[in-house]
């Protein structure tokens, strides 16, 4: 087994005894580990490290990115869940194919174990992760962004028991945020995605306790409500971004949050 901290240690230098395309193939298997160690450590970071300075080479990205898109399908949830990162460092690398996307959009409302963390296999967080996923699609040129709105209003209106526990409302929320930055939306398209949310939910009468789903999405949009008022960082170190039709995104978001309340 090939040791990824002295890799890391090196400056992620490719050892010269080792085929490049068989520490790949490695790579995406530790990717799928069911041991957090492993799937969350070292060979996590030398992976995206390889692709940001572009040591793995264009085809064997996009096999990279096919056996992630049929990563979703995977029995495992923690292959399935961080076949979104994956696709994430690859995306940012700008590699797209439209069977990824494809594939993601068949996943991500579909997917019912929504735990952030499980004590035996680590972190999980399959909406967040998707969350992220989402939103450099939907940054993408080659990626319509309403498609990847729809997509949101689809997990957010996807049943479930599961309350969000670890940041999956705000990483949801930033997500939506970064794809409305993008100036060629329409008005129109910008809050549109909302209406099958209102529907949804504003025709439910909610009980107490408050369905897992409701809080979810209720939580997520009060979240995007302030992201669309002071703007979204695309990074830490970068400054935040006004959404376009940034106020009609703010009076959709918060008419829909109103016709849910008022349930």
């Amino acid at each position: 087994m090939t040791d990824w901290k002295t890799i890391e240690a090196a400056d992620y230098a490719v050892p010269a005894d080792r085929p490049l395309e068989e520490l790949v193939r490695e790579l995406s298997r530790a990717l799928a580990d069911p041991d957090p160690l492993v799937r969350d450590g070292e060979p996590y970071a030398v992976l995206a490290t390889w692709i940001a300075r572009g040591v793995i080479d264009a085809p064997r990205r996009l096999e990279l990115g096919d056996e992630m898109a049929e990563r979703f399908g995977d029995p495992r949830i923690e292959a399935r869940t961080f076949a979104p990162l994956v696709l994430d460092m690859l995306v940012a690398k700008g590699d797209v194919k439209s069977g990824w996307v494809d594939a993601f959009e068949r996943w991500y409302p579909a997917e019912q174990d929504l735990r952030g963390h499980d004590e035996t296999l680590g972190w999980l967080h399959a909406v967040a992760h998707g969350a992220d996923l989402l939103g450099s699609f939907g940054r993408h040129p080659e990626v319509a962004p309403v498609r990847m709105l729809d997509l949101a209003a689809a997990r957010l209106t996807a049943p479930t028991d599961h309350v969000y526990d670890q940041m999956e409302d705000d990483r949801l929320a930033r997500a939506v945020a970064r794809i409305l930055t993008r100036t060629d939306l329409s008005e129109r398209d910008a809050v549109g995605w909302l209406d099958p949310i209102a529907e949804r939910f504003g025709a439910d009468r909610i009980s107490t306790p408050v369905p897992a789903h409701i809080s979810n999405c209720l939580r997520t949009l009060r979240m995007l409500h302030l992201l669309a008022d002071r703007g979204v960082r695309p990074t830490s170190d970068l400054p935040a971004e006004p959404l376009h039709h940034r106020d009609a995104v703010k009076s959709g978001v918060a008419a829909v949050l109103d016709q849910i309340v008022k349930r």
